[in-house]
């Protein structure tokens, strides 16, 4: 949906820049040329006229002979904003809600938030191809990127495993190059979607401590929903999955981990399909309080 508006955006940015470029080193010369011809034969017909109507003549004058058309009109009006948005959009800030739960307890379905999109380096709007590299993604980060399977959808999970890194998922237990990573049950979480509480754990990823729902006596299949790339780094086991992470692909879990269809199903994240980091939920029409709040 977000890939979609984009590519309506620079279309309509394209229309109406060539539109505004026209008229300023075009359009704008023909209509001054067209009122200053009427005036020549218009003047000296005004002989004897006072001043104020020799002006009140020619501003009706100038009003009909330089009238701009109404598309080259709303196109020099509407290109300054058209191109402001665009930019910010493209390549500093943009905004997305959340869809469904699989973020939960983090966020919330109808949470409006805002990922920053200069953090993970400037990529060329619509082709999303990166031009000049800034930073990476770091474990624990909260990242909006395109599905995998269908681009054109904008998927959002966390970054778990980064490129090179050993990651298994058994019985429910997380571990990163043998290391596991310990979580401490904070208490029980209600899930609106559910209507069911769900046991909620604090959990250390990187820098970032954040909340996760897991019901450990719940039983959940792990099995691949499509050939992915990079399907022989993964081995799909009764109790979980193990997967070696390529270069330039990144593992991706939702925090709600029993209810996210993530990197345990569809596989890796490749660089070229991340959007950028989210970082701040700025509207919940439901809930006033979430605004400002993330982790």
């Amino acid at each position: 949906m977000n890939w979609n508006f984009a590519l309506i955006l620079f279309v309509l940015l394209v229309v109406t820049g060539i539109i505004y470029g026209l008229d300023y080193f075009w359009l704008r010369r023909v209509r001054a040329t067209r009122v200053e011809a009427a005036l020549s034969l218009a003047r000296p017909s005004w002989t004897g006229l006072s001043a104020e109507e020799a002006k009140a003549q020619e501003a009706a004058l100038r009003a009909t002979h330089g009238k701009i058309n109404w598309l080259v009109e709303y196109a020099v009006s509407f290109f300054p904003v058209i191109l402001f948005v665009f930019m910010l959009r493209s390549f500093v800030i943009e905004p997305f809600r959340i869809p469904s739960g699989s973020m939960l307890p983090t966020l919330e379905s109808g949470d409006l938030i805002l990922v920053n999109k200069f953090n993970y380096g400037i990529r060329l709007p619509v082709l999303n191809q990166k031009i000049i590299s800034i930073g990476s993604p770091k474990r624990g980060d909260v990242m909006v990127f395109r599905y995998p399977v269908d681009p054109t959808l904008d998927y959002i999970k966390r970054v778990v495993g980064l490129p090179g890194d050993k990651l298994e998922y058994l019985d429910k237990k997380l571990y990163i190059n043998g290391k596991e990573i310990v979580r401490t049950k904070s208490g029980e979480y209600f899930e609106p979607d559910r209507v069911a509480y769900t046991a909620e754990y604090s959990e250390q990823l990187g820098d970032v401590n954040h909340q996760i729902l897991l019901d450990e006596r719940k039983y959940q299949d792990l099995s691949p929903t499509w050939n992915f790339p990079n399907r022989q780094n993964c081995e799909y086991l009764r109790n979980g999955v193990k997967c070696t992470i390529p270069e330039g692909g990144y593992f991706m879990m939702g925090d709600n981990r029993d209810n996210s269809l993530d990197s345990r199903y569809w596989g890796f994240v490749p660089d070229q399909n991340i959007v950028g980091r989210a970082f701040l939920i700025w509207m919940n029409f439901g809930k006033f309080g979430r605004i400002g709040t993330f982790n």
